[in-house]
């Protein structure tokens, strides 16, 4: 391998005229090493086959996430590939007055349109954190319609343009680059562990409470055992959903006896720990803004734009504006 690099070496130097007046002839650029060594190369090779299982797909920049990526592993990777004609005819059967089917619809979307890895190794779409869950939704939207037969335009709720003849915009358009997110407390980044991905947060009286943003496996864990409480006429109790999901990392193997046993044990919690606990759940939030505010492209004065989804939620992914189709 060294005497490869000297040759390439001496063809640079030859290009730029500094090589010694020897005519000396390169007939050898040497021997590369074969990384892979003299073992036969097979479809079964794990690299190979984690190739092949991501033809056709896009990694995703997860510094451009709200979490910045910061809650997952090294080795973490999301790819996304654009939703096929059936997939599209399945999201259109939403029922957008149902919590639950909006919920499935999004997630079928991540199912078929995902692939997580971990290295080499096959993650689930329930790794990826639930305010993150938005932007690779729209990501995998802006693949689908990549030449913009789909706009979804955002109406400007205010504006503060400082002169009456300012021709301020009417809507902003809905896309991953015009997304807004809320910022975490400094109070709070300061505890970021970079090992554990996750907030260790040190208290006077209550140890090293270690804390991160939910996945979406852990929030349809939680959210599947309340809807089975109240099939069964159980009580639970509410202020579980604003604290336990920020205390479990692991939805895997996270059952209905584990869930119910963090329920309880939050019983025992004295005022000082939940209020603490609470507290810090609320400074975490790292999702998309509800409300945006932009430069009017008049005159540079600030304008406000609610996040929504002009058409409902449907229009994600089914063409609400058919006049663009029309002849």
């Amino acid at each position: 391998m060294r005497e490869h690099e000297d040759n390439i070496k001496k063809e640079f130097e030859r290009l730029e005229g500094n090589e010694s007046q020897s005519n000396e002839k390169i007939v050898d650029l040497g021997r590369v090493e074969n990384p892979m060594g003299t073992r036969k190369v097979t479809s079964d090779d794990p690299e190979i086959r984690r190739i092949n299982e991501l033809t056709g797909y896009i990694g995703l920049d997860l510094s451009k996430l709200p979490s910045s990526g910061k809650f997952y592993r090294d080795d973490f990777e999301i790819h996304i590939r654009p939703a096929r004609v059936s997939e599209i005819r399945d999201f259109s059967t939403m029922d957008e007055e149902s919590i639950r089917d909006v919920d499935e619809k999004l997630n079928s979307i991540l199912v078929s349109c995902t692939k997580v890895m971990y290295g080499k190794q096959r993650g689930s779409y329930k790794d990826i954190l639930e305010e993150d869950r938005i932007y690779v939704i729209l990501s995998i939207r802006e693949l689908t319609f990549k030449d913009g037969e789909s706009k979804l335009m955002m109406p400007v709720k205010g504006k503060k343009c400082q002169t009456s003849s300012c021709n301020a915009q009417e809507s902003v358009e809905l896309r991953t680059d015009t997304l807004q997110y809320q910022i975490v407390d400094d109070l709070l980044e300061k505890y970021y562990n970079p090992e554990s991905k996750c907030y260790a947060v040190e208290t006077k009286n209550h140890g090293i409470i270690n804390m991160a943003p939910p996945t979406i496996g852990v929030m349809r864990a939680v959210t599947e055992w309340v809807r089975q409480r109240e099939s069964e006429g159980k009580s639970w109790d509410k202020s579980f959903l604003a604290i336990i999901p920020y205390l479990q990392r692991e939805w895997r193997g996270w059952d209905d006896k584990e869930i119910f046993n963090a329920a309880t044990n939050l019983q025992g919690w004295g005022a000082g720990k939940y209020s603490l606990v609470y507290r810090l759940a609320e400074k975490m939030k790292i999702g998309i803004k509800p409300e945006m505010k932009f430069p009017c492209q008049s005159c540079g004065a600030e304008v406000t734009v609610p996040l929504t989804f002009p058409g409902g939620i449907k229009a994600l992914f089914v063409i609400s504006d058919i006049d663009s189709e029309l002849l």
